[in-house]
């Protein structure tokens, strides 16, 4: 009787399986075991496209590491309607790693904790957390964290034509013009946000 062929998801849900319980990579050998594979060719295939699909890397020593991609944390199930109701259908579409989704550059991304409520009509309240991006640009409507005349705030970017001016998202607040200095910490990618 023929073999099942294993689908992708089969094979990265073993592969995932094996990381998880020896907290590293198989060998050539592991892997052919581990996928019924019948030749070390057909493991050097699932190398390459893991690697070229973000999976594995090498590392400084030029050996293959999990990437945070293939050790996963959280399931992805598929997607919810935010409209009109649809019917859900539970399945395993990926796993995912929070970091790999919402971080870009690691060594220039922190998190702060938000205090104040200048930014609320953004969708950004106390006790929220913001992940920065520091050493880009900001374009006009970024929300930035900048130090204006010696004072840290989080805020609206806009370049116009009288200069650079930083505009809160709450009406009870005035935009402010800094009369002194201006330093641009970094750029907001993303906010977390804890329920209950």
């Amino acid at each position: 009787m023929p073999r099942r062929r294993l689908t992708w998801n089969d094979k990265l849900r073993r592969l995932r399986e094996f990381v998880r319980a020896h907290d590293r990579l198989p060998g050539y050998q592991e892997l052919m075991a581990l996928m019924g594979f019948r030749s070390s060719h057909s493991a050097f295939r699932l190398w390459t496209r893991l690697t070229r699909l973000g999976y594995v890397r090498k590392d400084a020593a030029g050996k293959l590491a999990p990437t945070p991609r293939l050790r996963g944390t959280l399931r992805m199930l598929g997607t919810v309607a935010a409209g009109f109701p649809s019917p859900a259908e539970e399945e395993l579409a990926d796993i995912l790693s929070l970091d790999e989704f919402l971080i870009r550059r690691p060594e220039a991304t922190f998190l702060l904790t938000v205090t104040g409520d200048s930014m609320i009509e953004a969708g950004i309240h106390p006790g929220d957390l913001v992940l920065v991006e520091r050493g880009v640009q900001p374009k006009n409507n970024d929300i930035v964290v900048a130090q204006v005349d010696d004072e840290w705030t989080l805020k609206y970017f806009i370049r116009d034509e009288e200069g650079v001016r930083l505009d809160p998202a709450n009406r009870k607040y005035s935009p402010i013009r800094p009369r002194r200095s201006l330093v641009i910490g970094g750029v907001v990618r993303a906010v977390i946000r804890k329920y209950g």
